[in-house]
């Protein structure tokens, strides 16, 4: 809860009509938003949201390379979805699969030349369908007030994760 936001009702109480107006708005609107992004980065680049966000990860740690059980971490995924995930991606050669070299138990997923040029090419365009879909849509408060929003609702989930991008910056 923020400052702002009323105390907690008492006991357990479904939502009202117009509490589900919200809910049903905010979540058609996500799915729609989330949806056409990922057709344009299919379309452009030939990546799914999925490949994206693996080769960010990857593209943004030192050595462009990530522990698996890391990189399930970071991108919150299952182990066992990224696998398969990533079996795919080596395929396409966009990364490869080396055992760690501090951990023989482990493999250390290295973002390829191939998968590094591929996500160049998708980010400029994702990057300016994100602004004219999402950041064109709302007036500068209203922006910093979905930034409130989406924090105000990542505490409530999950009280003890760090903030996003906290991962990141503590790897730079």
């Amino acid at each position: 809860m923020t400052k702002n936001t009323p105390g907690r009702r008492r006991g357990r109480q479904l939502p009202r009509t117009d509490e589900l107006r919200i809910w049903r708005d905010y979540i058609e609107s996500a799915e729609a938003l989330r949806s056409e992004l990922a057709s344009r980065l299919q379309a452009e680049s030939s990546l799914s949201p999925g490949d994206y966000g693996v080769l960010l990860a990857l593209s943004e740690t030192p050595g462009r390379r990530m522990r698996s059980s890391e990189l399930a971490v970071h991108v919150g995924w299952e182990r066992s979805r990224l696998s398969h995930h990533l079996g795919r991606m080596e395929r396409r050669e966009l990364i490869r699969r080396e055992e760690c070299a501090t951990d023989n138990r482990g493999a250390e997923i290295v973002l390829t030349t191939s998968g590094a040029s591929a996500f160049r090419g998708a980010t400029v365009p994702h990057l300016s369908a994100v602004r004219e879909l999402f950041i064109d849509a709302l007036t500068p408060d209203q922006l910093a007030f979905a930034g409130e929003l989406a924090a105000a609702l990542r505490s409530h989930l999950r009280p003890q994760a760090p903030a996003h991008g906290a991962v990141n910056s503590a790897r730079k």
